[in-house]
């Protein structure tokens, strides 16, 4: 039971919040923009919610995209390298990875922390307090540094073994 919960976790965890938060913010920009042109009314949060929204959106399709292996890198030279140089490339994404993760985890780690110490609101609301939102960052990082470590050991075994690197992905799953 607990081993199917993990799981289906560690298959839907980005893809939940990524749903639920890109659906908030079209349900809350629909909703305003109907109160604003038929009705006269705006509520004060609706053009700052979808914002934070936004960011959680953002960083955990940043961890899905490190998932899925449909970042951005320059496969043309990789696919001409020989084995072990494309292993290496690999293993120093991985690096890159770890150490970009590790200034963004650290430098909003301190924004949150601020933000919760000084009571932060989120405009237009009395009680939704910022460092909810902001600390979908090192939230999401920190995701992202465990994506690169499931493909880090993926492309480790799969070197030991001598069988195929994964080097070229598509995002439509081709």
């Amino acid at each position: 039971m607990v081993k199917s919960i993990l799981h289906w976790l560690d298959e839907n965890i980005e893809k939940c919040f990524i749903l639920i938060s890109y659906s908030l913010m079209g349900a809350i920009i629909f909703v305003q923009v109907i109160l604003r042109f038929f009705f006269s009314y705006q509520s004060a949060w609706s053009t700052t919610i979808p914002i934070y929204l936004f960011l959680l959106l953002t960083w955990m399709g940043a961890s899905y995209n490190a998932k899925q292996r449909t970042h951005l890198r320059f496969n043309e030279v990789r696919e001409r390298l020989s084995y072990t140089a494309q292993y290496a490339c690999l293993v120093f994404d991985a690096l890159v990875w770890y150490a970009f993760s590790a200034v963004v985890i650290y430098f909003t780690v301190q924004q949150v922390q601020l933000s919760y110490d000084n009571f932060s609101i989120v405009q237009g609301t009395d009680d939704v307090m910022q460092w909810w939102f902001y600390s979908a960052v090192p939230i999401a990082f920190s995701l992202l540094v465990f994506r690169v470590t499931q493909n880090l050991w993926v492309d480790t075994k799969a070197f030991l073994a001598k069988k195929p690197l994964i080097i070229t992905t598509s995002m439509f799953g081709d």
